[in-house]
């Protein structure tokens, strides 16, 4: 199942044309808020698949009877570029649990590259639906190896990766690797250089949002 953000016309538009906008995504704050507020889109579009339970809820002047959500999500994001997206789905699911993983490129002689995770900060996931978000999805090979890690260690219940620009290219290698993963996607962009950049994609995410790394 895969859901992408731009294919509707809605305000969310809007966030992503300004993260891809090199006239407006010099400024570092507006960047990451821009992340936050996709992050909270595309959280309330999942908050629609979870399963809920009709609540009583004293008010001063009575009972309310709510559906509310059965538990909370687990929510994971990987480091550094995802954390402002990530902060946008802890916003909405303020009571959930988070992971945080650091994955790194280790790049060959020839210019090929492999993808070794440092280490993961994960709670209990059995029995637990988990988010993965990331701000870019470009061969997908961190996303994968990450939830692969995951699923190796606890029998989670549902899986559901978030991405703000994903490549073609990225999104088939998490389709062919994760087939029980539900992707939602802010948009897909067909094209990938040789580094493995998006194009028209918005540059590099962790950068603009928090300064060039040496």
């Amino acid at each position: 199942m895969i859901f992408i953000l731009n294919k509707s016309n809605t305000i969310g538009n809007q966030f992503l044309a300004e993260l891809r906008d090199v006239s407006v995504q010099q400024d570092k704050a507006r960047f990451r808020r821009n992340q936050e507020k996709l992050g909270e889109i595309l959280a309330y579009e999942i908050s629609k698949t979870l399963k809920y339970t009709e609540k009583e809820v004293q008010t001063p002047l009575g009972i309310a009877n709510v559906n509310l959500p059965d538990d909370q999500p687990v929510l994971g994001t990987i480091l550094r570029a995802g954390l402002p997206f990530h902060q946008g789905f802890m916003n909405f699911f303020d009571k959930s649990a988070s992971v945080f993983a650091t994955a790194y490129r280790k790049v060959r002689k020839n210019g090929a590259f492999i993808i070794n995770i440092d280490h993961i900060s994960t709670p209990d996931l059995d029995g637990k639906t988990v988010i993965i978000c990331d701000t870019m999805l470009a061969t997908g090979q961190s996303m994968v190896k990450v939830c692969k890690e995951l699923i190796a260690q606890f029998d989670i219940k549902e899986l559901h990766i978030a991405v703000i620009i994903a490549s073609a290219e990225g999104v088939e290698h998490v389709r062919a690797n994760l087939p029980k993963a539900r992707l939602w996607l802010g948009a897909i962009d067909e094209e990938m250089t040789s580094k493995a950049y998006i194009v028209p994609g918005l540059g590099d995410a962790g950068n603009l949002a928090f300064g060039e790394k040496m």
